[in-house]
């Protein structure tokens, strides 16, 4: 009777495993069959490398490098903020904070993965935006720096809870035996620590830049949605995730401008794919 039990349990299992790569073929291939038909029209290396998104013109202009670069800037932005700081708050909460103190510190990471993005958005309206445009003097406060600082908040909790997670799955042995050569705290977790769980903290970063990447709400709510090509973090973007969720309401079923925005969406799918992959291997190389 247990033999079956887990037997039924294992093949379940398995079947939510297949399920959910079988969900996201069919997402895949819808998303081919609806982007793909817009090449018929616009050439791909015009539709990646067009200076210009205007969709409802006549003749339509569906050019989404200010797009694509409106997204990379905040996500690089983002990247520089979150990154140092959420390795140095997984090393503080894995190696240096007391244990009531570690555990406050993960229940409000926690936490602060759980406030919806679009709450996220508000607060930047009220608070950063102002203060970004007053810092710098700027007749507005909505730009890709502070998309990107709100994003370096949105991705944090992802980096530190896995960077965190690495460093503490790095055998005990290898700190006592640093300790035992008289290496002191500090040398112990830069030489030792860090190197052994390099490769999961890598993926903790790889998996915050995807979180950032694939971010809609907060940043068409404080990125001022300009689809230019952005010359400075100052000036205001619009990222593709922004377009699609702000546009696709409005497109035409069966027009260029609908075919385009699932064409963005095949890159968006392309480009989140090929980092959650980029983490994966880093992930099974630390295994």
């Amino acid at each position: 009777m247990r033999k079956t039990k887990e037997f039924i349990i294992e093949k379940l299992i398995l079947v939510c495993g297949l399920a959910s790569i079988f969900f996201v073929v069919l997402i895949f291939l819808f998303l081919l069959k609806e982007g793909l038909a817009l090449f018929n029209i616009v050439g791909p290396l015009k539709f990646l490398f067009g200076k210009s998104w205007y969709p409802i013109s006549e003749p339509p202009q569906l050019g989404i490098l200010p797009l694509i670069l409106g997204s990379l800037l905040v996500t690089f932005g983002a990247a520089i903020i979150s990154i140092p700081i959420g390795i140095g708050c997984a090393i503080y909460i894995a190696e240096i904070a007391p244990l009531k103190i570690k555990e406050v510190l993960k229940a409000g990471i926690e936490l602060l993965a759980a406030i919806p993005s679009v709450v996220l958005g508000f607060i930047g309206i009220v608070t950063l935006v102002p203060l970004v445009k007053n810092v710098f003097h700027l007749p507005t406060g909505l730009t890709a720096l502070s998309g990107s600082i709100m994003l370096a908040f949105m991705a944090m909790p992802t980096i530190v809870s896995i960077a965190e997670d690495a460093l503490y799955s790095v055998p005990k042995n290898y700190k006592e035996g640093a300790f035992a050569l008289g290496a002191t705290h500090w040398q112990t977790i830069w030489r030792v620590m860090l190197p052994a769980a390099s490769s999961g903290i890598v993926a903790a970063v790889m998996l915050g830049i995807g979180r950032v990447i694939g971010e809609t709400m907060a940043v068409m709510m404080i990125t001022g949605n300009a689809a230019v090509i952005p010359n400075s973090i100052l000036a205001p973007v619009r990222t593709l995730t922004a377009t699609i969720a702000a546009e696709m309401g409005e497109a035409v079923v069966g027009s260029e401008h609908y075919f385009a925005l699932f064409a963005i969406g095949i890159v968006l799918f392309v480009i989140s794919f090929a980092i959650n992959a980029t983490a994966d291997l880093f992930l099974h190389k630390r295994q």
